[in-house]
């Protein structure tokens, strides 16, 4: 029982934004210290992206149903399909930069 509540050591934050992370390509001649700034400057849109899908998903569901503010539910609409394409262009980021960079070569 011990055993399942230890916690492994080895793991670090690369496996939370290793998922975003471009290390490959261009990126892959950056040194540590500059990948790991590009991985946490995108983390850091993904989550400013998600905010703004989840506050356009308030504001369109108290502009519809508590103020019934039409204008307020079209503008909600509109910040969600912005924060959530948004999250898609950060997080391919990585392979765009990748193939333009293979292209150039």
């Amino acid at each position: 029982m011990a055993g399942i509540l230890t916690q492994d050591r080895s793991n670090e934050i690369d496996t939370i934004i290793g998922g975003i992370a471009p290390n490959f390509g261009p990126f892959a001649d950056l040194g540590r210290e500059g990948r790991i700034v590009v991985e946490v400057i995108m983390a850091a849109a993904i989550l400013i992206c998600l905010a703004i899908a989840a506050w356009g998903a308030a504001k369109q569901r108290i502009g519809s149903t508590a103020v019934h503010d039409s204008f307020s539910a079209e503008s909600g609409k509109g910040m969600i399909i912005a924060g959530l394409a948004g999250v898609f262009i950060v997080g391919s980021l990585g392979t765009i930069f990748t193939i333009v960079y293979g292209m150039a070569i």
